[in-house]
């Protein structure tokens, strides 16, 4: 274990030498900037927590790690000697190896064949299935796993996969083992389970990068954390030393709102205060197993709830779960005051919700279509395939909503891809008005797109507003979220902590939230 001391700055530093160091690592592509000069120390026997919002070079950096991207610039480190694998393969040779979120395993072999997958041992020119499944055995059982290694892997849960995953990381002699949000679909038990293991191989002296948006974990098992921000490190920090509202505040790096900002929320609080409006929705204990904790929601018509946390805290997942995306495992929904229950989004269309998701490329636009085949798609998706919607009216629709939202378009027949993002995002917001919806859930609607046309899109949302639709309104910029809600629920590591009427919190006061420093 490394000797650490606090610098001048509060940074963390070192007498030891780290396992692997980064420095200078640059990374672009097509002129935009991923990474900016990032430096990352990974010391023996330390997990070390790589925190950041969307959009931070988390990801990146992981895949220049382990070989994926090859850097721009900048250097790497395994034990004082230069590296720079050129794939996850060669990464694996050095003794650098990761488990994903996502489990990158053979399902149908068993989890023997899994461990030792490309290397197994042979006897006589044949596999040796004997030796393969004893040392397989043995491997878990260090791990306090036991069970049938001559098993399909398919028929275990998450957390035992990742198990495996570990298993397999253990008999390549890894030096260094990257966990990329391993617990995002595991429950508390599973969570527990995957901790107590990476506390086991901590003590053996192993250098164990976690990445990972839930706080709990983050302070439940870090030994050091660093913060990215736009591509760039903020800073290396001892958990001990950083508490979480620093912690948060640096992840967001969130400026105070701007007098025109404050005015204009104060402008809407009376018109928007909601308050004796008819309910348009209420969710009653709806949850998800590993996905979301069971949370009461109430959204009215004429209001804006906004929906406020990290990344990672169940905004999404929350999104979906109303909108019949994912179907929940707990509570009621009743939508207008009648009770529904969605087993697709088809069925929340045809109730009257809407969701524009924050993935307009791969859940929203179909680039290829027309922008007038985007705008309509809800509606003839709600009138069925028998019932096709009459060319003429198609156009007169998407005409209208055109001109309203402002599109920019040669014509309405133009493929949606290309267009800017933010016609593009205008384009499904007029999908879904085109349904007459009773409530719209926008999920980060003004994300990738220029100020200019995020402030068009924000005076549309108010304007609908105005005419008593109901929005649940999903935004990173927390700023934004203060600035356009009449009430919002915090929402962290997965749980509900708490709703909020506008005026009650503020810059710092919702970040304190977040942080878990106040209820």
């Amino acid at each position: 274990m490394t000797k650490t001391v606090t610098g001048t700055t509060g940074e963390a530093q070192d007498s030891g030498a780290p396992t692997l160091a980064l420095s200078g690592i640059c990374k672009t592509f097509g002129g935009v900037t991923a990474l900016s000069d990032v430096a990352l120390r990974l010391y023996p026997g330390e997990v070390h927590t790589l925190m950041g919002q969307n959009g931070a070079g988390k990801s990146t950096l992981i895949k220049v790690l382990t070989g994926v991207y090859a850097p721009d610039s900048g250097r790497m480190l395994l034990h004082g000697q230069p590296v720079q694998p050129r794939s996850t393969l060669e990464a694996q040779g050095l003794g650098i190896s990761t488990v994903y979120q996502e489990v990158n395993l053979c399902p149908n072999l068993s989890v023997a064949e899994n461990i030792f997958i490309g290397r197994y041992p042979k006897k006589y020119g044949a596999i040796d299935w004997k030796t393969m499944q004893l040392q397989a055995q043995r491997l878990l059982s260090e791990l306090h796993v036991r069970i049938d290694v001559a098993t399909p892997l398919s028929r275990f849960p998450l957390a035992i996969q990742q198990m495996v995953a570990i298993s397999r990381a253990l008999s390549i002699s890894a030096k260094v083992l990257i966990l990329d949000e391993p617990t995002s679909s595991l429950d508390d038990a599973e969570v527990k389970l995957l901790f107590e293991v990476l506390r086991k191989l901590r003590g053996r002296g192993m250098a164990i990068l976690f990445v990972t948006h839930f706080l709990e974990q983050t302070y439940e098992i870090s030994d050091r954390i660093t913060v990215l921000r736009n591509g760039v490190r903020e800073g290396e920090y001892l958990a001990s030393q950083l508490s979480r509202l620093d912690l948060v505040n640096k992840m967001v790096g969130m400026q105070a709102s701007s007098p025109s900002d404050a005015d204009a929320g104060s402008e809407r609080t009376e018109a928007l205060a909601g308050d004796g409006r008819h309910a348009v929705l209420q969710a009653r204990g709806v949850g998800r197993n590993g996905i979301l904790a069971p949370l009461d929601l109430d959204l009215r018509g004429g209001e804006v709830l906004g929906l406020c946390g990290l990344l990672g805290s169940g905004r999404t997942e929350t999104a979906r779960l109303l909108f019949g995306a994912d179907k929940p495992d707990s509570g009621t929904i009743q939508v207008r005051g009648k009770a529904e229950k969605f087993h697709s989004p088809r069925d929340a269309i045809a109730a009257g919700v809407g969701f524009c998701s924050e993935d307009r490329k791969k859940e929203g636009a179909i680039l290829e279509l027309s922008v007038r085949e985007n705008i309509i798609l809800a509606l003839q998706a709600r009138a069925g395939l028998l019932r096709v919607i009459p060319y003429k009216r198609q156009q007169s629709l998407a005409s209208d909503y055109i001109k309203w939202l402002g599109i920019k378009t040669p014509d309405m027949e133009t493929p949606i891809g290309a267009l800017s993002g933010g016609n593009q995002q205008k384009a499904l917001l007029a999908r879904w008005l085109a349904t007459d919806p009773a409530m719209l859930i926008l999920d980060e609607p003004t994300r990738g797109i220029d100020v200019r046309a995020k402030q068009e899109i924000m005076d549309h949302v108010i304007a609908l507003c105005r005419k008593g639709m109901a929005i649940l309104f999903i935004s990173s910029e927390i700023s934004e979220v203060l600035r356009v809600s009449d009430r919002m629920l915090v929402l962290r590591d997965r749980k509900a902590c708490g709703e909020y009427r506008r005026g009650e919190l503020d810059d710092d006061s919702v970040l304190q939230v977040i942080a878990g420093e106040c209820g």
